[in-house]
């Protein structure tokens, strides 16, 4: 009997990817026992026995296959799932990292968490040390880890990295390398099998991979369920436009374009690429067209990162000076680095956006404070990934969301309408669907 302890799926949380983590971990509890008591209900009729009765036989079952003298917890009760594993990370005063696993992993099938992009301070070496740690620092701590969990004997080893470490050196422009192609043969080298990331910068990546498979997750369901308490979707209050802020992002926002059933523009920018910029105040572009019109309508744009927000910046005052009454970003990794916060504070004190709509895939304590950033849940999603992987059960409608998507606008647009009747089974899906 699944979704009860004991399980075989365990996540190990390094020292940035704890708070994401422990955020998808509440989620896997709700929902195993969501599941238990679905399957409860169904087998204890099939089988004509109480409900009591069968979650004794099954604590009975699972105590007699145990290799201990038998599981912690009462007899006659469900018995929660314990998926964190207890580990123990040292920051040494030469920067060196140590990953020790403190309970065993033998034979288990183990996720890997770690935000490369926390910048907060964290607790290290039991308390003794506050650091904060750069994206260098976090990805030899994930490398350490996943050593660490291979040599502990993990039968299989997933990484969860919301933000794909190096995903902007992708492609070649010269004598350069190819750093996210590189993580990836070291990843496969190591013995990891799947990496699970959110809006990943390129595509080209999936095709550094020879073993591994990657799971590209999307923000757009939790980012239109945002957007519809903002702004008026059905467009009987004011009209909405969807802008690609450049000519990258323009398959993201002829997404939403298309789920929203709305008009898609395009802002055009002529680059000098041979300059670098290293904070929000310097720019390499050198002219901006707009392609459609703005004029009178609220603006809403979608991109996958944003670091210094430089170019967003430009492209929100750009928009305004072009007439639209409000603009609406929408960033499924905030990185907000440098003193990107403080520029941005300035800019919504000018007038020059509305709101910006981010994920708490990143871990950013001082954006959680701004009244211009709303801070929109993926860990549910990633839970149910998580699940599905582990039950080898298809992963279609949470990678391809159109069709949740147009549920969502539908049930917007009109409040009142009542949602259709489900059997058990369909049951189950619409419990995932709310929990991300």
């Amino acid at each position: 009997m699944p979704y009860s302890e004991p399980t075989s799926l365990a996540i190990v949380a390094c020292p940035g990817g704890e708070a994401f983590a422990d955020e998808v971990i509440t989620h896997l509890k709700h929902m195993y026992k969501h599941r238990f008591t679905l399957k409860n209900d169904v087998v204890s009729k099939r089988y004509e026995l109480t409900k009591e009765e069968l979650v004794n036989n099954i604590n009975l079952h699972n105590d007699l296959q145990t290799s201990d003298l038998c599981i912690r917890g009462a007899t006659d009760k469900y018995r929660p799932p314990v998926f964190k594993v207890n580990a123990r990370f040292t920051y040494f005063a030469n920067g060196e990292f140590k990953t020790e696993l403190l309970e065993t992993i033998r034979g288990k099938d183990v996720f890997i968490f770690q935000d490369v992009e926390n910048h907060e301070v964290l607790t290290l070496n039991g308390g003794k040390n506050k650091v904060a740690l750069s994206v260098n620092d976090h990805v030899m701590s994930l490398l350490v880890t996943i050593d660490a969990v291979r040599q502990a004997g993990a039968d299989k080893i997933t990484l969860v990295v919301p933000s794909y470490p190096y995903s902007r050196q992708h492609k070649k422009k010269g004598r350069e390398g190819l750093t996210a192609s590189m993580l990836g043969h070291i990843y496969e080298l190591l013995g990891v099998s799947r990496i699970i990331t959110l809006d990943i910068h390129s595509r080209e990546i999936v095709n550094a991979f020879s073993k591994i498979n990657l799971e590209n997750l999307h923000a757009s369901y939790q980012i239109i369920r945002e957007l519809g308490k903002i702004v008026d979707l059905s467009g009987k209050k004011e009209d909405l436009v969807i802008v690609s802020p450049d000519t990258g992002a323009i398959d993201r926002n002829k997404f939403y374009a298309s789920g929203l059933k709305l008009p898609l523009a395009m802002i055009y920018k002529e680059r000098d690429y041979s300059i670098v910029t290293q904070n929000a105040n310097e720019t390499n572009i050198k002219s901006v067209k707009l392609l459609g019109d703005v004029k009178g309508k609220v603006a809403f744009l979608a991109d996958d990162m944003l670091g210094t927000g430089g170019t967003l910046l430009k492209a929100m005052g750009f928009l305004k000076e072009q007439g639209a009454t409000k603009v609406i970003c929408a960033i499924s990794l905030p990185f907000f680095t440098g003193n990107a916060i403080e520029l941005f504070d300035k800019a919504y004190e000018d007038g020059l956006f509305y709101r910006i709509i981010g994920t708490n895939a990143v871990y950013h304590e001082e954006l959680l404070k701004r009244e211009w950033f709303i801070n929109t849940n993926v860990s549910g999603l990633f839970a149910n990934v998580i699940t599905r992987i582990h039950y080898n059960q298809s992963l279609g409608d949470l990678l391809d969301n159109r069709n949740i998507i147009e549920k969502l606008v539908k049930l917007q647009n009109n409040p009142q309408s009542e949602k259709p009747e489900k059997s058990d089974k369909k049951d189950e899906k619409k419990d995932d669907v709310k929990a991300e």
